[in-house]
């Protein structure tokens, strides 16, 4: 029994869902809000250094490893590392599916939102306490969430249960350039409105000498690893699909510059109508500082409703923020699916079980705001150990191998220097430095029960959580080896195989490297 091997129609394709991948709601309510609480201009600095020493590097490991082993996270790491580690591709495959549970019903957040807008909510006059009304009597409906949540998740498993060309990438295709439109017009808006120019000269000032201070370094590097997806499996099983001739290079810049000008984009929109709609100071003071769901939901939604066309922005705000959603939603059970599928499930059985798991999965979240904080604060964290593995299946690998056989090929546009394998021999210091800040967070902020499980933002629930994800995958290491089918190296193909049909994934898997 055999399969067409599924592969992008063509390299736009596939750059437009890796786009999509990185472009989510954290460039849309976290970027703007993360950079005015540190400065601005310097952070800006900060985390355009943070691009291209952690996310560039890690997509273009992740690329590496799902180009030579054709196999999604779990079958990627035992062929790559060997079979002992296939427990670390596991741990990346369950924190998406934890991750999607709850991001959906954030998306359901964006969706009804967007129909609010739509039908004229948010008008002139609306004071936050209303604004916050509204958003308290929405998330404490518990039903309605969980209606949007199913909504949310049935639109992103329809787009993957069509598979990788008429699903993925046909939806991709037309979405990012829709989103950068979005953003675009928004942000056109926004900076033409009568002291705008506030806001855009404190995003932009660079105040050098603010540089010095290691929390806004900190908040950069952290702000990348979460925006751009890198390490987090998703390049791992896009890649999959590619071709030979795939410039490994081009692509990763690409996905990682696109994601930062559509958080510039994002905050060129967010910023300049704050200060220019907020009545004082205190209340933009009091907006940057009301987190991501404050921010968006109660002040802007309040902002929104006094800004001339606002009903037109606000619509065009929330709809791109339900499509930013989604565009990055559709990768997190992707990854789910194709580890599935590696076991020789077929795509459409494999995305109906994942969808249904996502859904149930997210009710605890639909149902309870603050369960999804939680989640939300612990795989969040979470990424950046997903970040470290790829980085030591690299290392275990060859960083100088990889780089001279699998990213500087002859249809690379540009090769790849040896900074990009300091970048990876620099990581475990990196990780170091962001987990142990985060670490110190839940710790200094629950000084008497820091190791409780049960509270939302300390140490202790991390650590418990961390713990029974690490023994899962131990535990079903051996099974998922066994389970998992042969992968294809993909930088091997033939040029008439790289269209060829290959064999199912079925059956024991070959003794790993």
């Amino acid at each position: 029994m055999s399969e067409k091997r599924e592969t992008w129609a063509s390299r736009v394709g596939f750059i437009a869902a890796t786009i999509g991948m990185a472009i989510g709601t954290g460039n849309i309510w976290r970027f703007p809000r993360v950079a005015a609480n540190n400065g601005g201009g310097p952070f800006i600095i900060a985390w355009t250094v943070a691009l291209f020493v952690w996310a560039i590097p890690l997509h273009m490991g992740e690329m590496t490893m799902g180009r030579k082993t054709g196999l999604g996270t779990i079958g990627a790491f035992r062929d790559f590392m060997g079979k002992k580690y296939a427990w670390m591709g596991t741990w990346i495959a369950m924190v998406c599916l934890l991750l999607m549970s709850y991001y959906s019903v954030v998306m359901g957040w964006c969706l009804k939102y967007f129909t609010l807008a739509a039908t004229g909510t948010f008008k002139a006059g609306l004071t936050t306490e209303q604004t916050e009304a509204i958003w308290s009597n929405f998330t404490a409906s518990g039903g309605e969430v969980a209606i949007f949540h199913f909504i949310c998740m049935a639109i992103a498993g329809y787009i993957i249960y069509r598979g990788v060309q008429n699903g993925i990438e046909k939806f991709s295709k037309v979405m990012i350039p829709v989103l950068f439109l979005l953003l675009a017009v928004a942000m056109v808006r926004a900076v033409t409105l009568p002291g705008a120019y506030k806001g855009l000269e404190y995003l932009f000032n660079p105040k050098f000498e603010m540089l010095k201070n290691p929390k806004i370094w900190l908040e950069a590097f952290t702000q990348v690893a979460w925006s751009t997806g890198a390490g987090w499996g998703f390049i791992i099983t896009l890649s999959t699909y590619t071709k030979k001739k795939e410039d490994v290079p081009g692509n990763c810049f690409t996905m990682g510059i696109s994601d930062n000008v559509g958080a510039l984009l994002a905050g060129m929109v967010v910023l300049p109508a704050i200060f220019a709609l907020s009545p004082s100071m205190e209340y933009t003071t009091q907006a940057l500082t009301s987190g991501n769901t404050g921010l968006t939901f109660i002040y802007l939604a309040q902002l929104f409703g006094s800004m001339p066309g606002g009903y037109i922005i606000g619509t065009l705000f929330f709809f791109s923020m339900a499509v930013a959603a989604l565009t990055s939603l559709i990768p997190m059970i992707e990854v789910v699916v194709r580890n599935i599928m590696d076991t020789g499930v077929p795509r459409h059985k494999a995305t109906i079980i994942v969808s249904i798991i996502g859904f149930v999965f997210g009710l605890p979240s639909a149902l309870n705001v603050n369960f999804l904080d939680n989640q939300d604060w612990v795989w969040g964290v979470g990424l950046l150990v997903s970040g470290l593995f790829v980085s030591f299946a690299l290392m275990k690998y060859g960083v100088e191998q990889a780089r001279q056989n699998v990213i500087n090929t002859p249809w690379a546009d540009f090769k790849i220097g040896k900074w990009w394998n300091i970048c990876i021999y620099a990581f475990p210091a990196i990780f170091a430095a962001l987990f142990g800040w985060w670490m110190w967070q839940g710790i200094v902020g629950y000084p008497d029960n820091w190791m409780s499980p049960f509270e939302t933002f300390n140490a202790g629930t991390i650590i418990v959580q961390f713990g029974l994800l690490i023994l899962f995958g131990i535990l079903t290491n051996n099974y998922f080896c066994r389970k998992i089918g042969k992968g294809r190296d993909i930088t091997q193909l033939d040029e008439d195989e790289d269209e060829a049909v290959v064999v199912k994934n079925t059956g024991a898997a070959k003794e790993a490297k």
